[in-house]
């Protein structure tokens, strides 16, 4: 276990006693994890502060693709100037479904987004996905409403000066500035690459608390409840052992012949 988390120093206590049991098979608590990383002086004080979005929207989604939340953030390339990422983001899975790089936060950045999300997640004209986003002018403008009236997408937009109602795309926006803005940048396509890879390991390797320490991935296509059921038969296998382990040396302690 300490040579796991030696070798992913990024990883929590969380993290790592779920990545144990899916990789090594083998069943480890979190409390338990932190207390022999602590003990080896492994465990410290994290590089950043990480805030918890509240108050999420209040009608819950029920399946993929019900819902999508959409949002701008902004970057600063030397020498080049501000750059906007536009990303779309499904709320069931927390599965980030498109993202781009955009010179301006216009309608049509957000259209383009949106027409390539779509073609991304393989939607039929049938299958449409509210979408969530602020009251940012690009998403109340009337040539952004046409869009997406043309495309039957209903849009929805949270109170005003509460971003907490897109609680999930602002959580995630946290989470990977805390990574990607670590480096400075000098070119777009640096930039792109480095956004390329945080979404790679966010949607397939980063282990979800809120999914129950899955993958958005995992929620995306399927596979959580086959994981889960997975995850519970190796700790019952595990548990099971170690009863076993700890009876036979309570009888060898007390029968030395057996």
């Amino acid at each position: 276990m300490v040579e796991v988390a030696l070798d992913h120093p990024v990883l929590s206590p969380r993290e790592l006693s779920v990545k144990l049991t899916d990789e090594q098979k083998v069943f480890i608590s979190e409390s338990s994890v932190y207390r022999i990383l602590k003990s080896r002086g492994l465990i410290t004080t994290p590089m950043h502060i990480l805030l918890s979005a509240s108050n999420e929207f209040k009608d819950k989604t029920h399946f993929v693709h019900d819902m999508w939340q959409t949002d701008f953030t902004y970057f600063k390339i030397i020498g080049w100037g501000w750059y906007y990422l536009s990303t779309i983001l499904d709320d069931y899975s927390r599965y980030i479904v498109h993202w781009e790089l955009c010179r301006d936060m216009k309608a049509s950045d957000v259209e383009r987004t949106v027409d390539r999300a779509l073609a991304a997640a393989g939607l039929k004209n049938g299958q449409r996905p509210k979408l969530l986003s602020d009251n940012g002018s690009c998403y109340i403008s009337a040539d952004l409403k046409k869009y997406l009236f043309s495309k039957k997408i209903k849009p929805i937009h949270g109170r005003a000066n509460h971003p907490q109602t897109q609680g999930k795309i602002e959580r995630y926006h946290r989470s990977m500035k805390n990574i990607v803005k670590l480096d400075n940048y000098y070119c777009p396509e640096e930039l792109n690459e480095a956004l390329e890879k945080f979404v790679n390991y966010y949607n397939h390797h980063r282990y979800h608390e809120s999914l129950d320490n899955v993958t958005p991935a995992d929620v995306y296509f399927g596979k959580k409840d086959q994981i889960l059921k997975r995850r519970e038969k190796i700790k019952a296998k595990n548990m099971s052992y170690r009863r076993a382990l700890y009876f036979t040396d309570k009888l060898s302690f007390i029968n030395p012949t057996l």
